[in-house]
């Protein structure tokens, strides 16, 4: 049986041999959401860049360009990281440049060495789930956290995953064993359960809490990105 593990933060990844793993980056709140349903509403592609000048090398290329730092759009740009801005009529047919604080470049690390990479969120959850059953690959769950510090709401996800894969699946590691009982106990009430998460003390200060429940959805799509070069496209 392949394994699952969970990597709770960007700062261990190198401790995890991945060359051979499909590694699952989590960013909840909100960029692998907003990716998701971006990809899910008709964007073409949207294209994860590590920093907000990065950016601006599309400039004249007739891309959206999305920046968000510290849970604020960068002025200057299209939009930032809302799952709102990535609706059908804003981005169907189009491809956007994305930079954020941390899932952008937990997508970059991942892409140096593994297999395939792929984004999740509780909005593609089932998706994400089905696809890895079938691949019978080694899976990594890299939880993009906070500026490389470990946070609850990637982890609450990777118990999800653990939670429908531990059947097929080994469970690797004491991380996965830690995020599926997490998630066992917050599950009945997520949002209830991260209201104790730094983050989101952040987020209340931006008054997105539209965007925080929207991103806690589960099922809302059926899309899965796929980074494929510089892109992450759906995956066929």
């Amino acid at each position: 049986m392949p394994k699952i593990e969970v990597c709770l933060t960007p700062a261990l990844l190198d401790l995890y041999p991945i060359e051979n793993s499909i590694v699952v980056v989590i960013d909840v709140l909100r960029a692998t959401s907003s990716i998701t349903y971006g990809i899910e509403n008709g964007a073409e592609a949207i294209i994860p860049v590590m920093n907000v000048e990065d950016c601006l090398a599309y400039a004249d290329q007739g891309y959206l360009l999305a920046a968000e730092r510290n849970g604020e759009v960068v002025a200057g740009y299209d939009f930032g990281n809302s799952p709102f801005s990535y609706t059908a009529e804003k981005v169907a047919g189009k491809t956007i440049v994305l930079t954020t604080t941390n899932g952008t470049k937990a997508m970059h690390l991942a892409q140096e060495r593994a297999y395939q990479v792929i984004v999740g969120s509780f909005l593609n959850l089932s998706a994400v789930c089905e696809y890895l059953k079938k691949q019978h690959k080694d899976v990594l769950l890299l939880c993009a956290g906070w500026k490389d510090n470990f946070n609850l709401e990637d982890t609450l996800f990777a118990g999800a995953v653990v939670e429908q894969l531990q059947k097929d699946f080994v469970v690797g590691d004491d991380s996965s064993v830690a995020a599926l009982d997490m998630y066992q106990l917050a599950k009945g009430d997520l949002r209830g359960y991260l209201q104790k998460s730094s983050h989101n003390h952040r987020l209340i200060k931006l008054n997105i809490e539209e965007d925080v429940r929207f991103c806690l959805k589960i099922d809302v799509c059926k899309a899965i990105p796929l980074l494929q070069g510089e892109m992450l496209v759906a995956l066929a």
